[in-house]
Formats: structure tokens, C-alpha cells, sequence
């Protein structure tokens, strides 16, 4: 089985690079590789579904280009495809003295990343845009907006297989082979092809190394946990709420989302998954925790954030201090207002001196293009990614 192009991973992003690629070489033979019985089933179908606007990420970072770009094209091919997305806006709300000078921060960093309308909100004004939020000022960012990622997934391997892409689920990649050709093994199959893009999100680093064993960065998963507000509550938000985040941790703090389908979430903390894929407390792979909890990253991050990781480990045993939380912003939230919702796990690359890595990371080798890092925002980006990745890929044909 001879391809041109050879993508690992049926996820959003990988999608995304495949339908950048045949857009612009029709005559590419592509196969995308999934190891699941359907596409999207990880950190695509798993998430918040919001669509970020590009505030919180440094300016002239691949985060930030990618993120605004990406917002753009997302919105154009929603509108193109009659998916529905809505852009409702929301606001980044600062609940104590401290997090004024945060939340300015936040306010420049958005102009720099050129959003227009941002502007912030005075404490008088809140409950005009939000009025059970509780705050001292408050940022209104109204290119943020909610989507169904998933949507967006099957509607982009409907097109890619109307061009004549080839997308084959359960098939697991064990290694990649170049000796001459590059030859792909699955538990299952082998496959031929000139290159490879790798967009395997949790197990990025893994599939990245079998083509460079020296990759000096590991997967580190993270746990995000939702409530959902009981139906009669949803009153209480009208779009988005988030608090101002902590700028040393690469996490935005449990915040308030209207859901496109419906519905109010609320979350998610931030908790050390004990496997890559485990979204549930009781889910544990002891090898996989292992080398988590062995890479030298991993643990000068534990030593650097040992606070906030007991806080967040807290909040997922005791649902009256994530409710605690959430009343920061709304008082009136009560513990009896909240039903637990589903969990996503975050693929979050740390390198081995102990950094949790804020931007994107692509490597380019031997073989090809393998993104190793894509957190959030990742699916409202994912367009723009696969633009990236294409490129870097089609200058070799």
C-alpha cells in the first residue's frame, strides 16, 4: 500500500493538515491513520467547544498566529459547511485587588494580538453584560464564541474522502521505518510512503520519537473536570465567564460555558491523569504513569507548582471547594445547582528542564513533519496548523 502522504492521527488537527494538503495538491495520495474505531474521539471530541478569540497568548508566537488565523478560517468554513457555531462574546472577570494589573495585562496583549472591540468593563457595568457575576472589573472580548469541534471533524473527513483521501480507523501505529521509503506498521498493516505528519495529540511524543529518539519533550496528560449547571440554573449565565488566570500555569481556572447544544458548563480544574487517555479517577496505566512520573520535567513542574496541583486535586474530590470556586464569580452558585459532566485530558508537552512548553511545537525531520505539541487552542486553530504543517511538508515535492 503506496501513499504519497502518510497522516497519523484522525483527530482535529490531523484532519485539518490532510484537507489543507489535498486542497492544494488534488493529485496527493493521502491516508489518514486513526487508532480508534471513529475520528475525533480523544481531545476533539473531549473538549469545551469554545472558539478562541487569540487573547491570552503571546504575540508573535505560533500560538498566536496560528490561534487568530485559525479563528478566521474556522469561521469561514463553518459558514461555507452550515455548521453552527455562535460568536457570543464573553467576559474575563478580575474577583480581587491582585488580578487588576493581570487583567490589564491581558487587556494590551489582546490589542497587540489585534482583536477589536476588546474593552474592559467597570464594576458597575458587569451585570449589563452578566448580572449574577461577581467582580471588581471585568474584559469583554467578543470574538469568543461556541462550536461542536466534532462537527467540524466529520464534516472535514467527509471532504477529505469526497477528494479521495483515504481515512482507515483501528489502525495503531507500532513504529516508523526509513530505510530508503518510510514504511508506517500498524498492529494490523504496513504502509509505504514518501512522508509522514504526525498529529497524534496524547501520544504526540511517542510516534514523534520513533523517528527522533532524542526528542527531549514528553506528553504529560492533564484531567479536566466539568459539573453542568441543572437546567433551571442555566439562567444564571448568559455566554462565557472566566477568571483571570494565573500566568505561570498554562491552564485559564474553572469558568462558565454556554454550551452550542444547550446547557451550562462549568470547569474544569486541572488534575494529573494516570493515563494518557484516562477520563476517569478509577482509569490507570502503571507504565504510563511511570514515565510520567519519572521524567525530570514532570518533576520540577510537581516541586514549582506543588500548591496549585493540591488545590486542583482538592476540587476533584470535594465538590464543595470546586463549587467554592465557581462562587468567586457567581455567589449564587450552590453545591445542589451542579451535575457532573463529561472530562477531557489535556496533552500538555513538558520539556526535560521543567517547562511546561506555552507555545506550539512542530519538528520537522528525516521522515517529515510531526506536531508535538497542540494544546489549546488547538481546534479553533486547527485550520491554521494544518496550513502550517502543509507548507513546511509540500516544500519537499
Amino acid at each position: 500500500m503506496n501513499y504519497d502522504i502518510v497522516v497519523i492521527g484522525g483527530g482535529i488537527v490531523g484532519l485539518a493538515t490532510a484537507y489543507n494538503l489535498i486542497s492544494k495538491q488534488p493529485h496527493l495520495k493521502i491516508l489518514i491513520l486513526e487508532k480508534e474505531r471513529d475520528i475525533g474521539l480523544h481531545q476533539t471530541g473531549h473538549n469545551s467547544g469554545v472558539i478562541h478569540s487569540g487573547l491570552y497568548y503571546q504575540p508573535g508566537s505560533l500560538k498566536a498566529l496560528n490561534c487568530i488565523k485559525g479563528y478566521h478560517l474556522l469561521i469561514e468554513f463553518c459558514r461555507q459547511h452550515e455548521i453552527e457555531f455562535e460568536l457570543c462574546g464573553k467576559i474575563v472577570v478580575a474577583t480581587d485587588a491582585r488580578e487588576l494589573s493581570l487583567l490589564d495585562n491581558l487587556y494590551q496583549r489582546g490589542l497587540k494580538n489585534g482583536l477589536d472591540g476588546l474593552h474592559k468593563i467597570p464594576k458597575e457595568m458587569l451585570a449589563d453584560y452578566e448580572p449574577h457575576v461577581n467582580g471588581l472589573e471585568g474584559l469583554w472580548v467578543p470574538q469568543t464564541g461556541i462550536i461542536d469541534y466534532l462537527q467540524v471533524a466529520q464534516k472535514l473527513a467527509n471532504l477529505l474522502k469526497a477528494q479521495g483521501a483515504t481515512i482507515e480507523c483501528n489502525q495503531k501505529v507500532i513504529d516508523i521505518q526509513s530505510q530508503g521509503q518510510t514504511e508506517v506498521l500498524t498492529e494490523n498493516n504496513e504502509y509505504q510512503t514518501q512522508w509522514v505528519i504526525s498529529c497524534a495529540g496524547l501520544y504526540s511524543d511517542r510516534v514523534t520519537r520513533m523517528t527522533q529518539p532524542d526528542l527531549d519533550v514528553r506528553i504529560i496528560p492533564f484531567r479536566g473536570e466539568y459539573f453542568e449547571l441543572k437546567p433551571e440554573k442555566d439562567y444564571l449565565v448568559r455566554n462565557l465567564i472566566y477568571p483571570v488566570p494565573d500566568p505561570n500555569f498554562p491552564f485559564l481556572g474553572v469558568h462558565f460555558t454556554r454550551m452550542i447544544k444547550g446547557g451550562v458548563e462549568a470547569g474544569p480544574n486541572a488534575v494529573l491523569a494516570f493515563r494518557r487517555e484516562g477520563y476517569s479517577k478509577l482509569q490507570v496505566n502503571p507504565g504510563e504513569l511511570w514515565n510520567t512520573l519519572r521524567w525530570p520535567g514532570f518533576q520540577k513542574v510537581a516541586l514549582k507548582y506543588w500548591q496549585t496541583g493540591l488545590g486542583e486535586l482538592y476540587r476533584s474530590f470535594s465538590k464543595s471547594a470546586f463549587t467554592k470556586a465557581l462562587q468567586k464569580l457567581i455567589p449564587e452558585i450552590n453545591e445542589d445547582d451542579l451535575v457532573p459532566g463529561h472530562a477531557g485530558v489535556r496533552a500538555q508537552a513538558s520539556s526535560r528542564d521543567g517547562g511546561l512548553l506555552d507555545d506550539f511545537k512542530i519538528i520537522e525531520n528525516q521522515t517529515g513533519v510531526h506536531v508535538c505539541n497542540a494544546p489549546s487552542p488547538a481546534a479553533t486553530s486547527s485550520l491554521a496548523i494544518g496550513e502550517t504543517v502543509s507548507e513546511l511538508l509540500l516544500k519537499r515535492f
